[in-house]
């Protein structure tokens, strides 16, 4: 998450975030799903962000990279239906890990990290939410969950 404001062109952070949250998504689930496929059966939850469903100022490429995750655990819902392949996106808002320490613009770093020293998330609010996905049914999918603090306002 090294967010930054598109005219600093901080290119080596763009490839990165594509790198990591498109690519490393990609090849999770081309590691995983031709064995789902032949068991007609598994559970596939890719992690996207708040900022998956709305863009801020230093957030573009980030963002970009999270609706990217969105569109392609929908995609791939819709084309695994007959698989039995379930799939869910979780977004997390303000969640106290260490992401804020990738962010270079010291200025934009220092909000993040008020932000989440006033109401930020502890990690484990993530992972129930998770376990609350993976343990409903198998006829249940649980598809997107958003998860962020009541405080916080986008």
């Amino acid at each position: 998450m090294p967010l930054s404001y598109l005219y600093e062109k901080r290119v080596t952070e763009w490839e990165q975030m594509i790198d990591v949250n498109i690519k490393g998504v990609l090849y999770g689930i081309a590691a995983v799903l031709p064995y789902m496929r032949t068991r007609k059966q598994g559970h596939i939850i890719n992690v996207s962000s708040v900022a998956g469903h709305i863009a801020f100022p230093s957030s573009a490429v980030y963002s970009g990279t999270k609706f990217a995750v969105r569109a392609i655990t929908e995609g791939l819902r819709q084309e695994e239906v007959e698989n039995n392949v379930r799939t869910t996106i979780i977004s997390p808002g303000a969640v106290d890990t260490e992401l804020v320490n990738c962010i270079s613009n010291q200025e934009i770093k220092k909000g993040i990290e008020e932000q989440i020293m006033k109401f930020g998330l502890p990690a484990e609010a993530i992972a129930n939410s998770i376990l609350y996905a993976i343990s409903q049914s198998d006829n249940i999918a649980v598809n997107e969950i958003i998860v962020r603090p009541t405080k916080q306002e986008i």
